[in-house]
């Protein structure tokens, strides 16, 4: 199965199996420990009981999901001194200290407040709590800041020198910190974490009003307040997330614009301007062409450089050796950019259907909602596999070349890893997302009634405003 495989080419596909295992858990656990925050801070401002039983049902989910983000990234990390040695040697006085203050800010406030989260809000008071959750919340954030350092760097290395055994070594820490990049990657992702969460809390209460509807019975109000934040997120937020992606792509044409070439699918320059939008196509990266193309004329100019006469190099513009491979950044691109205007359109459908007063009684757009949960993770995956695959042939970009970075290990000895890592994650895996898919499909508020549906469904937080219980067996009236 690997022997056509090279020790280079199966350490990348390992590094790159493990990472996306990984970043699928904080993606989620990043928004979800801020949405508990925000559930406990409106329990505590209202004194509403729903917001404390919203707030403990999600607190099993983020339990699970930050534990296994711990144990994957541990693996992750091991990964640097064995099939990435050269890597950590050339840039580890760089990268190593980054990481090491993640560990002393991030890990060390969440693991002091982790535990009063999970399991003190009986024994320490309603606000200390409220505190822990916070500083929980504000892990994960600081945690994002220190990673996306790192990432930025490599993207956008400055700030360092280079010693007598040719390693990077740091010469001005504020500028590798706040390298070109890293403030554009920062906002996009944690728009994106946010997202992500926003999606999955709007999948699961979809699926209730869906599964309540065809029951016969009027949602609780656990359920249509769960429904109702997720949407209000993902109709602010999904625009939010689309500026900053484009701002983002901007800075990206400046400091790495054969990423932004191997993209856009563009393999030769246009140096008049008058650059296509290439819609769709089949990049042929054997040939340097891009194949069966579907393009808006002169509109890529227009979207890259805010002109249609702006200037746009392709990938002939570079080396050979210095040039990405553009298939797969082409469509992982078009990937994430497809899901965010499927949730660009659901939060938008939500604004329509919420002034109609309708929002709990649409069916077509819970359908949408459960179809766009797990949606959010694919887009992450798709904005990382771009931003890192765009990044080739490098390591560090423009210094370090990625066949220069890795150790010299045999390809069986990867290839075994490898297997080991797919077969174990998996089953571990595999069974701790069944788990979470397990609670979710339990209702927050087992047995309580919702108030009546209506244009009256507004309130100061969450727009719902408690009403009279309705009895259990009524059923809602057919479309």
């Amino acid at each position: 199965m690997f022997d056509a495989l090279t020790a280079l080419t199966l350490a990348r596909m390992q590094f790159a199996f493990t990472v996306s295992f990984h970043f699928i858990f904080p993606s989620f656990s990043i928004g979800l420990a801020s949405f508990l925050f925000v559930l406990e801070l409106l329990w505590l401002r209202t004194g509403q009981d729903v917001y404390l039983q919203l707030f403990k049902y999600w607190l099993k989910v983020f339990a699970i999901t930050f534990g296994m983000g711990v144990v994957s990234g541990i693996v992750m990390a091991y990964q640097f001194g064995s099939n990435w040695a050269v890597f950590s040697d050339k840039a580890g006085p760089v990268i190593g200290p980054l990481m090491a203050y993640e560990v002393l800010t991030a890990f060390f406030l969440e693991a002091g407040f982790l535990g009063v989260m999970l399991f003190g809000l009986e024994r320490v008071g309603k606000q200390l709590h409220v505190v822990a959750t916070g500083m929980v919340a504000l892990g994960t954030a600081i945690s994002t800041f220190w990673i996306i350092a790192v990432n930025s760097w490599m993207q956008t290395p400055q700030g360092y020198a280079v010693n007598d055994r040719g390693q990077f070594v740091p010469a001005d820490w504020l500028a590798i910190i706040f390298n070109p990049s890293m403030p554009y990657r920062l906002v996009h992702v944690l728009l994106a974490a946010y997202l992500t969460t926003a999606l999955v809390v709007g999948g699961a209460g979809a699926f209730h009003l869906l599964r309540d509807r065809a029951a016969g019975r009027k949602p609780t109000e656990g359920i249509r307040i769960m429904f109702s934040m997720a949407m209000w997120m993902a109709a602010l937020v999904a625009p939010l997330q689309i500026l900053a992606g484009h701002e983002h792509g901007t800075n990206t044409l400046q400091y790495q614009p054969a990423k932004i070439a191997a993209m856009e699918g563009h393999y030769k320059s246009y140096p008049d301007g008058e650059a296509p939008l290439i819609l769709f196509g089949l990049p042929d990266d054997d040939a340097q062409v891009t194949r069966y193309k579907l393009e808006v004329p002169e509109i890529g100019s227009l979207v890259l450089g805010g002109d249609t006469d702006a200037p746009i190099k392709g990938l002939d513009a570079f080396p050979a050796e210095a040039r990405p491979k553009s298939l797969i950044p082409f469509w992982s691109f078009r990937i994430m950019v497809g899901i965010g205007v499927l949730m660009l359109t659901m939060g938008a459908w939500s604004l329509w259907a919420r002034a109609r007063g309708r929002l709990f009684d649409t069916p077509w757009l819970h359908r949408l909602a459960l179809l766009m949960g797990p949606s959010g993770f694919v887009a992450v995956i798709a904005g990382w596999v771009t931003t890192e695959v765009g990044r080739q042939p490098f390591t560090v970009y423009g210094l370090l070349h990625t066949a220069d970075s890795a150790s010299p290990l045999a390809a069986p000895a990867i290839a075994a890893s490898l297997t080991a890592f797919v077969l174990v994650y998996f089953a571990v895996f595999g069974m701790g997302t069944w788990f979470i898919l397990k609670l979710m499909g339990h209702e927050p508020v087992p047995g309580e009634q919702g108030p009546p549906q209506g244009p009256q469904d507004v309130t100061r937080t969450a727009g719902i405003t408690p009403a009279p219980q309705v009895a259990p067996a009524q059923a809602i009236p057919a479309e």
